[in-house]
Formats: C-alpha cells, structure tokens, sequence
C-alpha cells in the first residue's frame, strides 16, 4: 500500500466540452475510483491552491490532494482499512481536513500530515461532518448499538455529545451559515427534513410528506437562512424560515424551476445554485435562484446509477430486499452493495470552488470515477 506523504506526477488533462465549449480540467486519471468531498462541502482549500479529493488507488481508501488546476498530488492518509471518503471538511483556515473513520472522527494537517483523534465512539459507523461557522464545532450523523444519532463535536476534541437519537436513520446533518445553535438534518425516508438546536432542543419536523414525495438533497440556500431541496424529478423548491421558538419555522415554499434537479450547491450568497441532473440527464446546470432560470455548464457523462431514481418515491425495506443490499449503515456511500441510490461515485455531485470559479465534480465516463473541475464563465 502507498504510504502518508508519497508524491505523485501531476494527472491534470485540460478538456473542452463538445456541446458547451466549457474549459474543464481533468483532475485524475489513475485506474481507480478517484471522487471529490460530499456536495455540500468545499473540496478546494481557501487559498484555491488544492484540491482533496478521495481515492482507492493503493487499495484501501484514502484521502490526497492535487495541486488546483493541475500540479502534483500528495497521499494524506494511510488508514490500512481505508477511510470514509465523502466525510472530508477542510476548516475554515484551509488547515486541515476533518473526516471520520471507523468509529472516530479524526484531523489530519495538510501541510506536515499530523493526524489527531477529536473524537471516538467503539464501533460506531459515521457519516459525514459539517462544520459551523465560527469552526468551533463539527456535527456528524452515527449508528451505534443499534440507533442512530446526532454527534456534536468541539473541534479541538474538548467535547462530544450525543443530541439525539433516533429510530430512523439520520443522514446530512448540516449547520446553519448564519446561526450555529440549529443544525439541519434528515429523517430517512419520510418526513424526512428537520430542525433541531445544537443543544439537542427544539427538534421539529419541517415539512410533512409520505413516502411517495420524494423529497431530497435538501441544503441550506447559503447565508440567506432558507432552504432548497428537491422534490425529485419535478421541481426545485425553496423554503422560507421565519423566526420561531424553538427553532425557525416554515413561512413559504416556492418552487424556483420546474426541473429535475438532483444533487443540489448553492453558492455562499444563495443566488445561485448548480446541479446535476438524472432521467434525463441533461448535464449540469447553473440555476438563478431569483428568476429560476438555468443554462448548462457541461455535461459529465456519468452513468448516475442507483435503480430508485427511476422512480418517483422512497426506496422501502423490500425494494432494499429484492436488491440484496448489505450492511445498511452510514458507510452506505462507499458500498458496493448499493444498487439501489448509487453508487455514489457513479454520480456527479458538483460542488463550487472555493473562489466560486469553478465547479467540481465526479464522472466515470472513461471507465473509473475520475474528478473534474469546470471553469465557470464570469
């Protein structure tokens, strides 16, 4: 297995879209699966000098970082059971990348590679980690001993709290920019969007729905205190928060476009967001949140696989059944099992830059997972 620290050449391409003429740079090409951080997250550093992505090139998984656009790339992590490649956040200060991996969420330094244990739960399988804004706490969502929960976490390891536990399985748990006492996560599958204070307080379910609404991706619409989610593969909707004890309450849902966004980023001013898109794929679009106009940035190729987006609703516990899924937990969005939502590398997943120059994405239109970055016209 190639080790922390091992240097390779740079894997940089530079590529125009045939439809689009979009100049996009081709970030891997290695034989093996290569894909950025989670969506809702940055996978560039602040200094838009790297970006992190994951890869399961030395055999297990791990996280590196390319010189951004093209350089060379830097192996960060040597976990011999591999890492869980969508739990990357680099902090605030392009320090380091917090990620979790078997039961603890850890910090590795991206310049001398120090790895720190901030946390730890014995056997715990951890989803991703979003981080608040002042980056003085990081939240996760965990199975452990048969439930699911919340985790908030101090970033410097001085706390860690279970906020609550659930039943129902809990996925995407995420900060608010503009107030980090709420936290916003799903339920899954349905009613699936919540609120909740990072003191365990105030859970409150957002939007009621059943199964056959299927409600997804839903993220924070930048520093604007709304949301957007997907009502999947119809419309792209906003939901305005109004002020409320003990959290912010729905005041209004809009639909922005009627379209069948999918994996949904919106920009740090919520004025736009960019998505891919799936049945059919008709690449990745940049939407104007006021006016829900759109215009198409390129177009990955991916194959976007996953059987249940052919449908209209929520996956049930036969459909999970009937395609032999394994070892449902958190660590879902690398298992080769899933043949039901993904998997997920086989999805763009598109993602702003730091800068807001550019947008990251994924596509196995040469045969393996490789990450792209597509310059966006200002």
């Amino acid at each position: 297995m190639a080790s922390k620290g091992k240097v390779f050449e740079s894997e940089a391409r530079w590529l125009r879209d045939e439809r689009t003429d979009a100049v996009i740079v081709q970030v891997t090409v290695h034989d093996s699966i290569n894909h950025h951080l989670y969506p809702l997250t940055c996978s560039t550093t602040p200094d838009m000098e790297w970006l992190i992505f994951a890869s399961n090139r030395s055999g297990a998984w791990q996280f590196y970082k390319a010189k951004f656009p093209q350089g060379e790339i830097v192996q960060l992590t040597d976990d011999h059971q591999g890492i869980s490649g969508y739990s990357g956040h680099i902090t605030h200060d392009g320090r380091e990348l917090l990620f979790t991996a078997h039961g603890e969420i850890r910090a590795v330094d991206l310049e001398n590679l120090k790895e720190r244990v901030i946390a730890a739960w014995d056997g715990a399988s951890l989803g991703e980690v979003n981080l608040s804004k002042s980056g003085e706490w990081l939240v996760t969502a965990m199975k452990w001993k048969g439930k699911n929960y919340l985790a908030v976490v101090k970033t410097d390891g001085s706390k860690a709290e279970l906020i609550f536990e659930s039943e129902r399985t809990i996925i995407h748990p995420q900060f608010c920019p503009v107030d980090e006492t709420l936290i916003e996560y799903a339920q899954d599958p349905a009613p699936r969007m919540w609120l909740i204070r990072r003191d365990g307080s105030g859970n409150t379910c957002l939007y009621q729905h059943g199964n056959d609404e299927f409600v997804v991706h839903e993220t924070w619409l930048g520093e604007t205190g709304d949301l957007v989610f997907v009502h999947w593969r119809f419309a792209l909707k906003r939901m305005k928060l109004k002020h409320s004890e003990p959290v912010p309450c729905p005041e209004s849902i809009t639909t922005i476009a009627n379209i069948n966004a999918w994996h949904i980023a919106p920009n740090k001013a919520g004025t736009h967001l960019v998505c891919d898109t799936n049945h059919p794929d008709i690449g990745l679009l940049l939407i104007d949140v006021a006016t829900g106009e759109y215009q198409t940035l390129c177009y990955p190729q991916a194959s976007c696989q996953g059987t249940q987006w052919a449908t209209t609703r929520y996956a049930t516990k036969e459909d999970s059944e009937r395609a032999g899924r394994e070892d449902w937990a958190l660590s879902w969005m690398e298992g080769k099992a899933d043949t039901i939502y993904g998997p997920q590398w086989t999805h763009p997943h598109p993602s702003w830059s730091a800068d807001e120059h550019w947008i990251v994405y994924d596509s196995d239109a040469s045969g393996t997972t490789q990450v792209y970055a597509c310059r966006l016209l200002l």
